[in-house]
């Protein structure tokens, strides 16, 4: 719960400053931040490092310079890492790029979704899905399309908070429900 806070804090206030800089700041900020959650994401070792504390603050900005020395960081997100490395605070920084993105999404008027069939669909009809729900929820949707036979079909559509289960195999064990209390 603690670094929940943590996160949205620091990432309240990255996302401030962007959008005093105004123009695509903000954007630049929060792909900076997925960026490096990403490298975070496939080399563990250096959570590892920023989460241990035995490493003291300056190692761990040593080896954050490293890793930006690979990556085209602004130079604003590269203060803001340093902080977070001054501060102890670099093991949330996945969270932080979480909780910017939402942030960053809630500004753009975007909304996030996830919609699983049992097979795969095509492209024609993957952009005619996502257009009809953009129309339906009034808002640009980020549709991930994820495919998992075990729904045996129909669909299964994630959008923010809610959650529609139009799968075969929700209907057959709703089925199931009823046939065993006897409806």
């Amino acid at each position: 719960m603690t670094g929940n806070i943590i996160a949205r804090r620091y990432a309240k206030a990255l996302f401030s400053l962007g959008l005093g800089q105004g123009g695509d700041a903000v954007s630049a900020y929060g792909k900076d931040l997925e960026e490096l959650a990403a490298v975070l994401e496939n080399v563990p070792e250096l959570m590892r490092v920023f989460a241990n504390p035995i490493f003291v603050a300056a190692e761990k900005k040593a080896v954050l310079d490293g890793v930006l020395a690979k990556l085209a960081v602004s130079p604003m997100v590269k203060n803001f890492l340093g902080l977070l490395a001054e501060k102890e605070r670099l093991a949330f920084l996945p969270e932080i790029a979480v909780y910017f993105r939402t942030l960053l999404d809630e500004a753009q008027g975007v909304v996030r979704g996830r919609l699983v069939t049992a097979l795969n669909l095509a492209e024609a009809r993957r952009d005619q899905i996502k257009s009809k729900l953009e129309a339906q929820t009034g808002k640009k949707l980020v549709l991930d399309f994820a495919v998992d036979p075990e729904i045996l079909g129909g669909v299964m559509l994630k959008v923010g908070d809610k959650v529609l289960d139009a799968s075969l195999r929700a209907q057959l064990q709703i089925l199931k429900e009823q046939i065993k209390r006897g409806d």
